[in-house]
């Protein structure tokens, strides 16, 4: 098993002027490809120790590379997913909608929480939504990128707000990044991914 780097689903400059085609590329080449990099050598150690060939690895340290790279490699190709871009305004479709205001009372009520979530995420992290088992949408912070995934829970909007994802453009203004980011969400691979876990 490997994983490998798709390319993004639009142009570098797609996301221009809210995300730079400076820091796409940069964050897409370099650092997602980082993490997918870390995620195959800590599979090949692994393997290599199955075989006798690394018999003194250390399991405990090469397992929560494979979590942190693993985690940043799926989050990312998540973040991506679910941007679209700039163009004219979208609104969540009515069934996501509802889906929203069942879990937070109103979309406004959960676009300014999910804000204050990715604002105050302390050092770097990320934002996410979540789907549960039980039909309902809840979100939370995650520091760096372990322990992304909760048992049963589907990640299915996620905000990257690590300082390599916004700083070129917005300095250490995180909140400007936020705010503006909101506008090139594609609510539509959202409601896809949500469907799927059945809360649509």
């Amino acid at each position: 098993m490997r994983y490998e780097l798709a390319p993004l689903p639009y142009t570098y400059e797609a996301l221009e002027p809210v995300i730079s085609k400076e820091i796409m590329k940069l964050h897409h080449d370099k650092h997602h490809a980082a993490y997918v990099a870390g995620a195959n050598t800590a599979l090949e150690k692994l393997e290599k120790n199955r075989a006798g060939e690394l018999p003194d690895l250390d399991i405990k340290a090469t397992l929560r590379d494979l979590s942190f790279h693993v985690s940043g490699h799926l989050l990312h190709e998540l973040f991506w997913s679910i941007m679209r871009p700039v163009g004219s305004e979208y609104k969540p479709i009515p069934a996501l909608e509802e889906a929203i205001i069942k879990s937070f009372g109103t979309f406004e009520a959960f676009q300014k929480q999910f804000s204050s979530v990715a604002k105050s995420v302390e050092g770097s992290g990320w934002a996410v939504l979540y789907a549960t088992p039980t039909k309902e949408l809840v979100m939370m912070s995650i520091e760096k990128h372990n322990l992304n995934h909760l048992p049963a829970f589907t990640p299915v909007l996620a905000l990257d707000v690590w300082e390599h994802a916004y700083y070129l453009d917005y300095r250490n203004d995180r909140a400007a990044y936020v705010d503006k980011w909101w506008s090139i969400v594609n609510w539509d691979e959202v409601a896809k991914r949500i469907s799927e876990v059945s809360v649509l």
